[in-house]
């Protein structure tokens, strides 16, 4: 089975993250999509982020009615922060059938050589970037982009200078909608 992993802090979970879902889930090879709440993102302040079970609760409520896409608390296991590799490794173990994809936002992707273990991420799994803000999808040479996870960007593709694309592929999602939306932008916005 092939299941996507979208993950995020959902702080709070959002139209944009659910219009992506939907797009993900229904124009990839993928048979799920788990919205995995993570408990602490090393990148985020802990003492910023909603209590994990609200957060959770209200992904949910967001996806219950979307087929095929399920929101996860299996990061809230495991130990904090929440890396990854370090999840990956634990999904891998407790699911070893699935053929997991990692779906990233292109912002992401731009920072993945600072991921803890980016190698080892690269060398077992499949990514797939969305665009996330029509500023940042200049990153991707058009030429080299897919909009299927048929054709990987190629190695040529100077995104990550010093990461070599791998044999399990990176794919743009070119044709996945925009939202120009943010969880930091809507608790900005509730403090105003």
């Amino acid at each position: 089975m092939k299941v996507g992993l979208f993950g995020g802090s959902f702080n709070p979970v959002h139209f944009g993250h659910v219009g992506l879902a939907k797009w993900v889930i229904e124009h990839t090879d993928l048979n799920e999509l788990w919205l995995l709440v993570s408990p602490n993102n090393p990148l985020k302040p802990a003492d910023m982020l909603t209590p994990e079970e609200q957060r959770l609760e209200a992904v949910r409520k967001a996806v219950k009615d979307i087929p095929h896409v399920v929101a996860s608390d299996f990061e809230f296991a495991l130990p904090r922060p929440s890396y990854t590799a370090d999840t990956l490794r634990a999904l891998q173990t407790a699911f070893p059938l699935y053929d997991f994809t990692l779906v990233i936002g292109e912002d992401n992707w731009t920072l993945f050589d600072r991921w803890r273990e980016h190698d080892y991420i690269l060398a077992n799994y499949r990514i797939f970037v969305y665009p996330r803000h029509p500023k940042t999808t200049n990153t991707f040479d058009k030429s080299d982009i897919s909009n299927t996870p048929n054709s990987p960007i190629t190695p040529n593709n100077p995104i990550i200078p010093n990461v070599p694309i791998t044999p399990k592929g990176v794919f743009y999602l070119a044709e996945a909608p925009l939202f120009d939306i943010s969880s930091t932008q809507i608790r900005n916005n509730l403090k105003q």
